[in-house]
């Protein structure tokens, strides 16, 4: 061998051991970076070779009146879980005879517990007894990956039942869990009312602790040193606008009854009380599913699930004549002194029947005795006019056939036609006057909820002011800081105040001289008012009553719709105004009014008997 050519093989020697050294000193410094200087990370992190993490769920916020009163707390409940990788089938029939289960169920229950995870922990089955709860605690040495949490449900501590406000919780669905980050299988979130518009308030953040577990998985006590784990964060809490006396007072007048009830502040929105009924109990939907329960209610007929209060789409009836009357003077169709006379029908190709008494009216006087002709008569012009689609846009600023935006799910925006809807619905210029005539009196086509009927009166009482409706004011977080909705009102800029005069003064005289006068007149409230028939094909008609008091200075608006009630003089009127009478009095000092809606029952006849004391209803509305 040459000497050049041992000098290079020398030199690659030394360069080989210059790289070996030098990767043996990273490697050693490494080691001595994890195991000396980052020892206190990695040792726990090492650690959980021989932990098992658990999810600790927080509290859930709970829910108040308007006054502090608590209405929804958490009670607690004992669950059992399972981590499936650590888990051995042999023991279904072992687990299934402890918890008093069939073993195709439990069976079916690990199975969905895999599909979610096989390695984390969920939930196997919620609300165990206690008995139960403890034998099962008693065997988990021979149940390799079964463990136990103590979670809560919601409670209701009043004995106001407000379903359709709070809503009710059910466990998240498939799709739920698997498109979120923070819901498991098992978890259940807010499926309607309250509970499911703030799910993300309400609900919190989880927390994450570890346990020591030994070879078989079973918890041995906490694991010291969990820095790694954080604690659960509470939910917020949530103050409602919702004043929990009234509420059950309303409550108690619709039992037996189908249709709702809302009163609301008209100068800030904020709701007071809202009924639709019938209703169903809260505490069945509570923790574990009551099946038989679940499915009676889908079953049933009269559709408690469904919140007539924001969902239904009725028509308005006679409740829309103020507006009608707004929208003639501001198109310059009508004066407050405009005269017509009902022969008791309006001709136009065909008698449109009146009830009013034959006569002159003007526009107080057409609202305070609901003359239909007028309201017909004023129809006709906008539309022979061709207004109709400026009509159609006016009605919508008083939130008529609009989104009302209450924090509630499911809403119902209604139907205010305008001519792109008609030329869709019955074709292009296959619709004509005839179809047209009776959006005067509300029928027809327009449809609303009793929500938005209420929004609408409250612009009448506040003097203009097209405000939201909503149920939460105040969110109380757990770091003790407050967040206060702030209340949205909007001007309709082109409402006069002469307008609201005439009309307020039409609505007044619906309670002093009109229908209203038998049940809705009050001898120390000033309450302004107007009925309404929504026209049933099905049945007896639906009965309205929209109202506000005090007159002067409106605190509340309350409107009243009753399905199959007949006459609405009778039927929603004292039910209005005994909500009024219990909000600005605090008592009832007319208890036959009070027991006449207890007892109600609906009539079609004109010839009503009325409650004790009191004289015939009027039969025009």
């Amino acid at each position: 061998m040459s000497t050049g050519q041992t000098n290079r093989t020398r030199t690659s020697i030394r360069a080989l051991q210059v790289i070996i050294l030098g990767l043996t000193l990273i490697v050693l410094g490494r080691i001595f970076y994890l195991q000396i200087v980052e020892y206190e990370v990695y040792a726990a992190l090492g650690q959980e070779n021989s932990v098992r993490q658990e999810y600790v769920d927080p509290a859930r916020g709970l829910i108040y009146d308007r006054n502090g009163n608590l209405i929804v707390d958490n009670e607690p409940i004992f669950s059992i879980t399972i981590t499936p990788s650590l888990f051995d089938k042999s023991n279904i029939p072992l687990l299934a005879d402890l918890l008093g289960v069939s073993d195709s169920l439990l069976t079916t229950k690990v199975q969905e517990a895999q599909q979610y995870s096989w390695h984390r922990t969920s939930r196997l089955f919620t609300e165990i007894d206690f008995p139960t709860f403890s034998a099962v605690q008693e065997n988990l040495w021979q149940l390799p990956g079964i463990g136990h949490q103590i979670e809560s449900k919601r409670h209701y501590p009043t004995e106001m039942k407000a379903s359709h406000l709070l809503g009710y919780l059910r466990e998240a669905n498939e799709n739920e869990y698997r498109q979120s980050e923070t819901i498991r299988l098992g978890d259940k979130i807010g499926k309607s009312g309250l509970e499911m518009i703030y799910e993300d308030s309400l609900r919190g953040e989880l927390g994450i602790r570890y346990l020591k577990v030994n070879a078989f998985g079973q918890a041995l006590g906490e694991f010291e040193g969990n820095e790694i784990g954080r604690n659960p964060e509470q939910g917020s809490n949530i103050i409602t606008t919702i004043d929990t006396e009234l509420q059950i007072f309303a409550e108690k007048l619709m039992e037996g009854k189908r249709g709702a009830v809302v009163a609301m502040n008209p100068n800030t929105g904020a709701i007071l009380a809202m009924v639709s009924s019938p209703t169903y109990d809260l505490s069945k939907l509570a923790g574990r599913l009551d099946q038989d329960y679940w499915q009676a209610i889908n079953a049933d007929s009269t559709t408690p699930l469904y919140n007539r209060a924001i969902s239904s789409r009725q028509p308005p009836g006679s409740t829309f004549k103020p507006l009608m009357g707004i929208i003639g003077l501001h198109m310059g169709i009508i004066t407050p002194q405009t005269k017509i006379y009902n022969s008791g029908a309006y001709v136009r190709g065909r008698a449109y029947r009146d009830l009013a008494p034959v006569g002159e009216y003007d526009l107080k006087k057409a609202i305070t005795f609901s003359s239909n002709t007028y309201f017909f008569s004023l129809m006709d012009k906008i539309a022979s006019q061709g207004k109709l689609n400026e009509w159609s846009s006016l009605v919508k600023d008083f939130g008529l056939g609009v989104a009302s935006n209450v924090d509630l799910p499911n809403a119902n925006s209604g139907l205010i036609p305008d001519s792109t809807y008609l030329n869709r619905r019955l074709g292009e210029r296959r619709w004509g006057l005839g179809d047209l005539i009776n959006f005067g009196v509300g029928q027809g086509m327009v449809s609303v909820s009793p929500i938005q009927i209420a929004q609408m009166t409250s612009i009448f009482a506040n003097g203009g002011y097209r405000v939201k409706p909503h149920l939460v004011q105040v969110f109380k977080h757990p770091d003790g800081s407050i967040s206060r909705l702030r209340t949205e009102s909007t001007r309709i800029d082109w409402l006069r105040d002469e307008y609201l005069e005439v009309v307020k003064a039409g609505m007044r005289g619906v309670v002093t001289e009109g229908s209203g006068r038998w049940y809705a007149n009050h001898p120390n409230i000033e309450i302004a008012g107007k009925t309404g028939t929504a026209q049933n094909p099905h049945g007896m008609d639906h009965g309205w009553f929209t109202s506000y008091a005090p007159l002067d200075n409106p605190e509340i608006v309350v409107t009243a719709f009753v399905e199959n009630a007949g006459f609405a003089s009778t039927s929603a009127a004292p039910i209005a105004s005994l909500v009024i009478e219990k909000y600005l009095q605090g008592e009832i000092t007319r208890p036959y009014v009070y027991d006449y809606v207890l007892n109600f029952e609906p009539k079609e006849e004109e010839d009503e008997q009325p409650a004790p004391q009191l004289n015939q209803p009027a039969q025009n509305e």
